[in-house]
């Protein structure tokens, strides 16, 4: 990672911040892009602080405008670029007959077209150095959860999007990895907008118990450097993708009555 440039969207908290601490602390020099300036800046001076060259850039994935700038300006500033992670994302919980389709598009703006624009105009840049295109998608992108369709379909959509990306891409010498995280302790729920889309302002999980930002990043950062195609975590994602394949009616009910267990679910019990 000496010197490589890493570009990483969503990067203000949660699985991005650790990344932008994963790559930069192995060599990398970094660029951070978020909504949000006052919490983007704070990323940038910890990073700094830590002894990291980053680059820190306000954008809105969602507006293709936005994220043309954001590879443009990354490119003004270190010249070339070696690696994108499409991490930005947003989550919602409702029930479909309850929600605004709105709500879903949103989801699908951020989380699915975010990662088209960026992938788009990062390419030329990415071709040449032959580098890496990484999108942060969720095992919800394989099984698709019940209260959560929107965020289901916008991975699929990702999923499907990478997958055909890495075929168009495959005798150029550019990587791309398709990286699965289950359940990782994130403000991800917080932020999960509701069937009005409002945030919710607080998680619906035990965040103790689940797999930490930093401890994901870590292993998206060895499934880079290893130029891996496809990296599920948590023993559950891997338990959720393989016996979904094997035994689809019988992961129905247990998908359902898991997350009929959360706090406040819609789902009957």
């Amino acid at each position: 990672m000496n010197d490589k440039i890493v570009l990483i969207t969503g990067a203000s908290s949660g699985i991005g911040k650790a990344l932008a601490f994963a790559f930069g602390r192995a060599g990398a020099r970094i660029v951070i892009c978020a909504r949000k300036a006052a919490a983007l800046d704070a990323v940038r001076a910890e990073l700094e602080q830590a002894g990291i060259t980053v680059l820190a850039l306000t954008a809105d994935v969602s507006v293709e405008a936005d994220v043309k700038q954001l590879i443009d300006q990354t490119i003004a500033h270190f010249g070339r670029l070696d690696i994108l992670i499409n991490n930005a994302g947003i989550s919602m919980r409702s029930m479909l007959i309850d929600t605004d389709p709105a709500v879903i598009q949103k989801v699908m703006d951020i989380n699915f077209m975010g990662t088209v624009y960026a992938t788009r105009y990062a390419l030329p840049y990415i071709t040449q150095s032959k580098g890496s295109i990484v999108g942060i998608s969720s095992i919800a992108g394989f099984r698709g959860l019940p209260v959560r369709a929107g965020y289901s379909a916008s991975k699929f959509a990702m999923n499907g999007f990478l997958e055909a990306v890495r075929t168009e891409l495959l005798h150029t010498g550019v990587h791309v990895l398709t990286a699965c995280p289950g359940f990782t302790a994130s403000n991800i729920r917080v932020a999960a907008l509701d069937a009005h889309g409002q945030a919710k302002g607080e998680t619906m999980r035990d965040e103790e118990s689940m797999m930490s930002a930093e401890e994901c990043a870590d292993h998206i950062l060895r499934a880079v450097k290893s130029r891996k195609r496809e990296l599920i975590l948590t023993g559950q994602g891997k338990l959720t993708v393989f016996l979904n394949k094997l035994l689809p009616s019988f992961m129905d009910k247990m998908v359902y009555n898991t997350l009929a267990k959360e706090k406040d679910s819609p789902l009957k019990k």
